[in-house]
């Protein structure tokens, strides 16, 4: 019973009379239904709260809001083997959004692809990593997303190709790739490991873009954490290989990457990397962010993807078309020795974009740009493609791979016309809009 409930029967003035009243006026078996219902009342507030974090560490937001767009909106395009997909409204609103989902239809979603209404959702929406999550985590998501003001915002349709436009295929599609259990504590590690997994695999989703797929886009799990391409971005090794993963790092670099793009020696977060920091990671408690760090030390190593950078490297001889347009367009933010300006976002040493031979986030860095918002600043480079040549662009990227990971570079002019041209897509053009 609420305070303006009483108010409705009582002056403001009574209220300290009912205050000290109350447990001699009414009888026991209604003072112990109030007294429940105040816990509950107290429980639900504290859902709600859990709920945020919860959104947050599941990186809800990553996905579901467009460029420019307000969020959890949706209407974010995803180009595809198979076509193009556009993320849904996830806001509660009944029409367009998520609004009319029952508590069993949103756990369903979650945990088995399955929407409103017995929908199929596509595999794009990570359910086969969130279907770890527990059901209070998964409720508690939805009370903090129903939270949310509603917005009417209806996502573009989805372009996809025959026979991939047909839901009902992906019954087939969830019994080869979804695990379809809960998380279960491994007995035999420590609790800190549990947690990190917890928040590595069920609701950080992790592996989704840095496992490779099969031919099914389904994730090949013997190859967990090894590094693969996700929408034009290397998602890098992640295993506790020293050479080709994270081995060598110490936990206070890892720590402080996961948590604000960046480290000492290695280089900052771009991309995809950096919306994960930008909207989820940065969020994370001290205790959640090294019990990440413990479960990624014990994943085992896997020898994929380009090596890991030596922070001081012997550079090759540069060229100069690559190094005139590096001094006049890079050295005022990265510096002449790429030590960086006043951030450490802006340096290069130990950078793995930089000492992967084929440039491939290096070519979305100069197409696209790069944006991290940490805690207390917002680390941003714009896109380069509206200023430079294909062929100056080219020489830049084999300068930055030549010079400061002491590795020859095979990014070439065409490279760097097709980053461009992907660019420029309609589907990505609409996306930002």
């Amino acid at each position: 019973m609420s305070k303006s409930f009483l108010l409705l029967f009582f002056k403001k003035e009574d209220c300290s009379f009912l205050k000290k009243r109350t447990k001699k006026l009414l009888p026991f078996g209604i003072r112990h239904m109030l007294a429940a219902s105040a816990l509950w009342l107290g429980a639900g507030a504290a859902h709600a709260d859990s709920g945020e974090y919860l959104t947050r560490a599941a990186d809800c937001a990553a996905c579901h809001t467009a460029p420019g767009h307000a969020p959890f909106t949706g209407g974010r395009a995803f180009k595809l083997p198979v076509g193009t997909l556009y993320s849904p409204n996830l806001t509660p609103d009944v029409a367009t959004g998520v609004g009319a989902y029952t508590d069993d239809e949103w756990v369903s979603a979650l945990q088995r692809g399955v929407g409103h209404g017995g929908k199929y959702l596509y595999p794009a929406m990570p359910y086969n990593s969130y279907t770890l999550m527990s059901r209070a985590d998964a409720l508690a998501i939805k009370s903090y997303i129903f939270s949310l003001k509603p917005v009417h915002a209806e996502a573009p349709p989805n372009k996809l190709r025959f026979p991939f436009n047909q839901r009902w295929t992906l019954w087939f599609w969830n019994q080869a790739n979804n695990p379809g259990h809960r998380f279960e504590p491994a007995a035999d590690k420590s609790p800190a490991w549990n947690r990190g997994a917890y928040l590595a695999q069920a609701l950080g989703h992790c592996d989704q873009c840095h496992t490779p797929r099969n031919w099914m886009q389904g994730l090949k799990q013997g190859r967990a954490y090894a590094g693969a391409n996700q929408a034009g971005w290397l998602a890098y090794n992640i295993t506790s290989d020293k050479a080709h993963g994270i081995g060598a790092w110490s936990d206070a670099d890892l720590g402080h990457y996961l948590s604000t793009g960046t480290a000492p020696g290695h280089g900052p977060a771009s991309g995809p990397m950096a919306e994960a920091v930008t909207n989820s990671l940065r969020y994370l408690t001290a205790p959640d962010i090294a019990a990440m760090v413990t479960y990624l030390r014990d994943i085992p190593p896997q020898p994929d993807g380009p090596a890991m950078v030596a922070a001081n490297v012997t550079p090759h001889a540069p060229d100069p078309l690559g190094q005139q347009v590096f001094n006049a367009a890079c050295a005022g933010c990265h510096l002449p020795n790429g030590q960086g300006r006043q951030s450490a976002w802006a340096a290069l040493a130990g950078d793995h974009s930089a000492g992967d031979p084929r440039g491939t986030n290096m070519l979305q860095i100069l197409a696209q740009g790069s944006e991290l918002r940490t805690n207390d600043r917002l680390v941003f480079m714009h896109a380069f493609t509206q200023s430079f040549s294909d062929a100056e662009l080219a020489a830049a990227a084999h300068y930055v791979t030549t010079q400061f990971a002491g590795r020859d570079s095979d990014v070439t002019a065409d490279d760097i016309a097709a980053a461009r041209a992907a660019v420029a897509s309609p589907d990505l053009r609409a996306a930002s809009e």
